[in-house]
């Protein structure tokens, strides 16, 4: 009676139940984590955003625009 009640002695047709049922959750788990990258991926976009911005209106002083004319005439002029 124990033997045919242990796993290893299942018939493969009395194991589909289980089989279905590991499946099914282990779907709905990464069902739940789907949304987890896609989310990071946005933030991580939104940070960038952000930092581009930064950047802009820093670039667009005139204390840095003289800096970076400066620099390129240097480069530019020979015996700059």
């Amino acid at each position: 009676m124990w033997a045919t009640r242990h796993a290893a002695c299942m018939t493969p047709l009395l194991l589909l139940p289980r089989i279905y049922f590991l499946l099914r959750t282990r779907l709905a788990r990464l069902r739940e984590e789907a949304g987890s990258v896609t989310a990071e991926y946005a933030i991580a976009t939104m940070a960038a955003v952000g930092f581009a911005g930064l950047l802009v209106v820093i670039l667009r002083g005139d204390d840095v625009k003289s800096i970076l004319t400066d620099m390129i005439r240097r480069a530019l002029l020979p015996g700059g």
